[in-house]
């Protein structure tokens, strides 16, 4: 449940054809910023405006006067970059999505209809399609010894990386005020209480009340 296409459906992303090359999706955090520009390239210019150098924004998209885009950068189409917020670079940000107020992005793939709406900082990470984090959650994208990240799944993963935030899976929601550590995956529609401190693989169809309490979602 941690391999790219048992966490995504990739035909919600412009990095569908990228992303298929890899078996674990963090293994594609290294290309991202040379992927934005090589598809920034082909983007048709009646449907994109190159704002400033390698940042491309759709004609749909709203991007508040006080938000900062940095270079290189796609914002989809109908998506809104809301007040303050701070796109460091290297961030591929889908259809749908919203950046809110003083959300921090770096090096990401957001896919559509991603919500990332207050103060929130996602670094080195994947957002599946339809996934949220609650206001004030972040993902911590190094570690405290700078060691290079495992994922803990029912076998340690090296990634050989010494930063990586956290992959969460289509319509994963993360609750307010929560921190997920370096190399967190999340499964698909799983949930995670407000507050919660998160390492490691979670299950898809979950929930995730603390490290000793992850129960199935009941099936309706």
């Amino acid at each position: 449940m941690i391999r790219t296409i048992d966490l995504f459906d990739l035909d919600h992303s412009m990095a569908k054809e990228y992303l298929k090359g890899f078996e674990y999706p963090w293994q594609a955090l290294g290309g991202i910023k040379d992927l934005i520009i090589q598809l920034g390239k082909k983007l048709d210019p009646k449907e994109y405006d190159e704002v400033s150098p390698s940042v491309w924004v759709h004609k749909s998209a709203k991007v508040f006067s006080s938000a900062y885009l940095g270079s290189p950068c796609i914002v989809g189409p109908e998506t809104e970059v809301r007040h303050c917020a701070f796109v460091r670079g290297s961030a591929l940000i889908g259809a749908g999505c919203v950046i809110g107020n003083s959300v921090e992005l770096k090096n990401v793939i957001i896919f559509d209809n991603c919500e990332v709406p207050h103060y929130n900082y996602v670094g080195d990470s994947i957002l599946g399609f339809h996934a949220h984090m609650g206001a004030g959650s972040i993902t911590s994208n190094i570690k405290a010894d700078k060691k290079n990240i495992v994922v803990h799944a029912e076998s340690e993963i090296p990634t050989g990386l010494r930063k990586m935030g956290a992959m969460l899976g289509d319509y994963a929601d993360i609750g307010c005020n929560s921190v997920l550590n370096p190399g967190t995956v999340i499964g698909r529609h799983t949930n995670v209480y407000p507050l919660s401190c998160v390492r490691g693989v979670v299950p898809e169809h979950s929930i995730y009340k603390n490290p000793k309490n992850i129960v199935r979602k009941e099936e309706r």
